[in-house]
């Protein structure tokens, strides 16, 4: 199977060939940890997040990708908006050919009880984990930056 590649800062990253692509993705914190899904098309892991449907906003798009992906139901009142990331170096080559620059809007949501986690289709596996524990996973080019960005600042 091809998988997904995705590249960030990178000059051998291929040129977008579809329109810039605008979704919304989710630190979920649940005690000092952050949860990831392992993405079946690239075998990497990433933030809980995806695209937005044409007829929904941010917010409606990252409660949707966050049920979708994790089973997890919050509310409106449970996201805090962070920061927008558009550096144009953002692309995501799919296996169907499709080249595209990622927008992505990205949420905080801090969980202050335990929620039972179900994989969606697109995920192998979902799991919390601590900032030590990040280093050694293999994290998406177009999410290692956020995640990294967030425990900065996090720290300062």
């Amino acid at each position: 199977m091809i998988e997904a590649k995705f590249y960030y800062k990178n000059e051998n990253a291929p040129k977008p060939n579809k329109p810039n692509h605008i979704g919304a993705c989710a630190i979920i914190k649940s005690n000092n940890k952050i949860l990831l899904e392992k993405r079946v098309d690239s075998n990497r892991w990433a933030l809980i997040g995806g695209g937005l449907n044409i007829d929904e906003s941010l917010e409606e798009g990252i409660i949707r990708e966050i049920n979708e992906e994790t089973g997890i139901i919050i509310s409106e009142e449970s996201l805090f908006f962070w920061k927008m990331f558009s550096d144009p170096s953002r692309i995501a080559a799919y296996p169907d050919g499709n080249i595209v620059r990622i927008i992505s809007a990205a949420y905080i949501v801090n969980l202050t009880e335990n929620h039972k986690l179900v994989c969606s289709d697109e995920s192998e596996e979902l799991k919390y984990f601590t900032y030590q524990e990040l280093e050694k996973l293999n994290i998406a080019e177009t999410h290692r930056h956020i995640i990294k960005e967030y425990f900065s600042s996090m720290i300062s």
